[in-house]
């Protein structure tokens, strides 16, 4: 006699945690997110259904198979992953699991979710992050990007934490790391937006203006034609 678990018909759709790597395509239109294990190679939106990683073509999750998202039940659980080396640039997400599912003792494989927070750590610095800057790694069409603060984004590839939430969509939240609510689904009015969220984008704009000041210092000391100029 094969024994069947029990099956369960929640009221509302649980509640997961689980950390990736924030994501901008080559052509900064779109942004998501992509894991730090399984299925890692392929990045998702805030609104995803999960597929086999292996190709295979049964529905995910399969009891045979790993495939299918992942999350935990805890929120201090996946804050503790966020210690590793491999892991310190990675955000902290929250996320709604749908469909069908199979329950653990510490989380959730499932087939779709919605991920409904993103919590940004501090920059490598130690500084709260004003933005995600490119990474310098990534996957084939997509930058990975990683916390920073103003002053360590130096010419970098980078969206602030409002424009990614607006790139991403579908009723995602951006949070910095203090708890500061800086993302919504659409771009803010300016008559919104709070002195957190002022702040943090004035200070983007100054540090990519500090960037180009440095730069054509650079290119004055060489004179027009590219050679260094005589006293």
């Amino acid at each position: 006699m094969r024994l069947r678990l029990p099956e369960e018909r929640p009221t509302e759709p649980p509640t997961g945690y689980k950390i990736a790597h924030p994501m901008l395509f080559q052509d900064g239109t779109r942004a998501g997110f992509t894991g730090v294990s399984l299925g890692g190679a392929l990045p998702y939106g805030v609104l995803a259904d999960a597929s086999c990683v292996y190709g295979l073509r049964h529905r995910a999750p399969s009891r045979r198979c790993d495939c299918g998202f992942h999350c935990v039940h805890d929120r201090t659980t996946a804050e503790a992953l966020l210690c590793t080396a491999e892991h310190r640039t990675a955000v902290l997400l929250e996320v709604t699991v749908l469909g069908r599912y199979i329950r653990f003792e510490r989380g959730f494989r499932y087939a779709r979710q919605r991920v409904r927070t993103a919590t940004v750590g501090p920059c490598v610095c130690g500084t709260a992050a004003a933005a995600l800057a490119d990474a310098g790694w990534g996957r084939p069409g997509w930058r990975a990007l990683a916390p920073s603060c103003a002053g360590c984004l130096r010419g970098r590839t980078s969206v602030s934490l409002a424009g990614f939430a607006r790139l991403a969509a579908e009723g995602l939240r951006v949070v910095a790391g203090k708890g500061v609510s800086v993302g919504t689904t659409d771009p803010v009015p300016a008559d919104d937006l709070g002195v957190p969220e002022l702040a943090a984008e004035a200070a983007l704009l100054q540090a990519r203006l500090d960037w180009f000041q440095a730069q054509l210092a650079r290119l004055g000391e060489h004179g027009p034609g590219g050679g260094e100029r005589q006293g």
